[in-house]
């Protein structure tokens, strides 16, 4: 009988897997965080004052987590992942209230924004641009959980690029924060896109 295959500790496998990240990504599909940010009166600039400050602010925390090397630095990847989610829905929150929708923001709205440009197949279901209008549907619990599901699978392949970068001291750690830079940029960039338009949300929900 052929022995089972044991995960390594440390190993992409054992600590990255795309069902992992999927079990990460369901919270952010549970609630949204408030803001204290008030309607602008020039939101497109003040969200980009937000994107900056929020892309240097999970450049710092991804970088310091990148700084454990070789097999330990496996198990910071997705602790570095979810700090960076952390940081940015909240930055989707903020952008949503400095254009007076904040009221409105759903968990589909956040997630869509967080994932949009990685795992664009991932989030497909969520939101719909119908001529100047934007639908946003929302999703069953199954839904959600073919969706996180979706999204982990494409971010899986991404993390095993997070762990080789783990074996270049300081290096690697400064690629990971110029990533988690420019990842939260684009996360900006989605939201300001989503938020200057017409938003409708579908009362009904959407089933997998």
């Amino acid at each position: 009988m052929p022995r089972k295959k044991k995960e390594v500790l440390g190993s992409p496998e054992a600590d990255v897997s795309g069902s992992a990240i999927a079990q990460a990504i369901l919270p952010f599909m549970a609630k949204i965080p408030a803001s204290t940010e008030r309607k602008s009166k020039t939101p497109l600039e003040d969200a980009r004052l937000k994107a900056n400050a929020a892309a240097a602010k999970a450049a710092l925390a991804a970088g310091a987590l990148a700084l454990p090397p070789g097999p330990l630095g496996w198990l910071t990847i997705l602790p570095e992942m979810m700090g960076v989610w952390q940081i940015q829905r909240q930055l989707v929150a903020d952008i949503a209230a400095l254009y007076g929708k904040q009221a409105t923001l759903t968990p589909e709205q956040v997630v869509y924004c967080l994932f949009q440009h990685t795992a664009a197949q991932g989030v497909r279901d969520l939101v719909v641009r119908v001529g100047q209008r934007t639908l946003v549907r929302r999703a069953s619990p199954r839904l959600i959980g073919a969706i996180s599901r979706r999204i982990g699978t494409k971010l899986a392949q991404r993390a095993f690029g997070k762990g080789m970068a783990r074996w270049l001291p300081i290096v690697g750690a400064v690629g990971v924060g110029a990533y988690a830079y420019l990842d939260t940029a684009q996360v900006a960039s989605t939201a300001i896109d989503l938020f200057e338009g017409v938003i409708e949300v579908e009362a009904v929900e959407l089933d997998g």
